[in-house]
């Protein structure tokens, strides 16, 4: 009798098993950033964008968080994030996959923060561009992450005029247009991977770096640099964007939870962006650093000879079409 009770028992309980839904399994995505520590301006993006999605979707979404250098460099890790590794990612884009991508390094193609931020906020004639080269590749584009405009970090001596220039050895960033356009300049130029460039600098492979807004000089170069020309060559900004096949896996109410985080932390740093920058400006004339902004006559100069130099070897690299939208809506001179 006893025997015969227990396993009625069990019968049950697998019955029970079989007909009670098991507890829903969050959502778990890996987000990354190629260029920001934990800390700094785009770090703090990264944690709050990751926070924003766990919040609105109330624990469904669990986000796993990697900050520069902990998944590889720049390359490797948009890399895996168009393989679909990284889900979400604050990147600084890599033509590699498209070159069409090296639209957002086209010199001079904006020169004031006015004309810069709507051409990249949402509907922008930037943004709607870019848009559309991301989905090509396989990522969902969610906007622009504005930092502002560049300029060039030197060691030594530095230049306001391409004669100058020339005997002043920079790094620029392993993607197209850049050292072009540093050419065009009259600098030479030596194409650096972002992890090397300290190394690069300290023993004197190169004489300065030309890829970034004062802060990562600042930050990371400050015990090296002497001067910052603020050359204003390319306006600098981040992407965020999620690999296209994990967005599609996404419930409706997920994408919508991530879309509307993303949002957030766009318009956060379009608010904040022009703050941030005048900020480090003073951090880094207080750090010793030397900040000049040339002229606008010496930037006029600068920018006509990268458009004659660089912009026809655009055309050929992501298409007439694309050169003749910069072309009608860039920033005069």
């Amino acid at each position: 009798m006893r025997f015969k009770l227990r396993s009625l028992l069990l019968a049950v309980a697998a019955t029970t098993c079989l007909f009670t839904p098991l507890a829903h399994a969050a959502t778990t995505l890996k987000m990354a950033t190629d260029s920001g520590a934990k800390g700094s301006p785009a770090g703090n993006a990264l944690k709050k964008w990751a926070d924003l999605i766990e919040q609105k979707s109330k624990g469904d979404i669990k986000v796993k968080v990697f900050y520069q250098n902990e998944l590889g460099g720049q390359q490797e890790v948009f890399d895996l994030h168009v393989a679909g590794d990284v889900q979400l990612m604050l990147n600084w884009p890599m033509t590699s996959y498209d070159k069409r991508i090296g639209v957002i390094y086209t010199p001079y193609m904006t020169t004031s923060w006015d004309d810069a931020l709507k051409a990249y906020s949402p509907g922008g004639w930037v943004n709607n561009l870019l848009g559309g080269i991301y989905k090509d590749i396989g990522l969902k584009f969610f906007g622009p992450w504005p930092e502002g405009f560049n300029g060039v970090a030197t060691r030594g001596s530095h230049a306001l005029t391409i004669g100058d220039a020339k005997n002043i050895k920079v790094r620029t960033m392993t993607v197209f247009p850049a050292p072009q356009t540093m050419q065009a300049l009259g600098y030479q130029t030596a194409a650096i991977d972002w992890g090397e460039v300290y190394t690069a600098m300290q023993t004197g492979v190169v004489d300065g770096e030309a890829g970034n807004v004062i802060f990562w000089d600042y930050e990371y170069f400050r015990d090296i640099v002497k001067t910052y020309v603020r050359t204003k060559h390319f306006f600098m900004t981040g992407v965020l964007s999620m690999n296209h096949k994990a967005w599609d896996k996404l419930s409706a109410e997920q994408q919508k939870v991530v879309s509307e985080a993303s949002l957030e932390i766009m318009n956060d740093q379009f608010k904040a962006a022009k703050a941030q920058d005048e900020f480090y400006v003073k951090k880094a004339v207080e750090a010793g650093i030397k900040y000049i902004e040339p002229s606008p006559a010496e930037l006029a100069v600068l920018g006509k000879a990268a458009r004659e130099k660089v912009w026809p070897l655009m055309e050929k690299e992501i298409g007439a079409e694309i050169v003749k939208t910069i072309r009608s809506n860039a920033s005069p001179l």
